[in-house]
């Protein structure tokens, strides 16, 4: 059965990876993944990834390279909010500050796919695509 949401997917698939303990998490990839996973690397959530295409292969996969501290996942929470069914886009006045500006939204706006700080940096609102923390 073809998923329906594609970084409802990419994101349950980092979620469980990490709650395994795994060291790497593989998904198909899409330029909208790789531009979270780069945003991902950027803010030091996860150690990095790599763009994979196998002889034959439809589509390359992007595999993540988790980060943990401690032994515990630097990725506490990451939530898909704005979903095949109900779209959430907002100004850049409402883009949400995650947990007082410890964590991330990651939005994408007209300008491409960014952190919600940037986004008020460049002063452009968009889609809500997720909250990490």
């Amino acid at each position: 059965m073809p998923v329906t949401d594609a970084i409802g997917d990419f994101l349950t698939r980092l979620r469980n990876a990490q709650r395994a303990h795994h060291r790497t998490v593989d998904a198909p990839a899409s330029k909208l993944k790789i531009a979270i996973a780069d945003i991902l690397k950027d803010q030091g959530y996860i150690a990095g990834y790599e763009l994979l295409s196998e002889n034959g292969a439809v589509q390359p996969t992007l595999r993540l390279h988790l980060k943990y501290y401690q032994g515990k996942p630097v990725i506490r929470e990451i939530r898909r909010v704005s979903k095949p069914g109900i779209r959430r886009y907002a100004a850049v006045d409402e883009l949400p500050r995650v947990y007082n500006g410890l964590g991330i939204a990651i939005v994408s706006t007209s300008k491409g796919v960014m952190t919600d700080k940037d986004a008020r940096r460049q002063n452009v609102g968009g889609e809500i695509i997720c909250t990490v923390w």
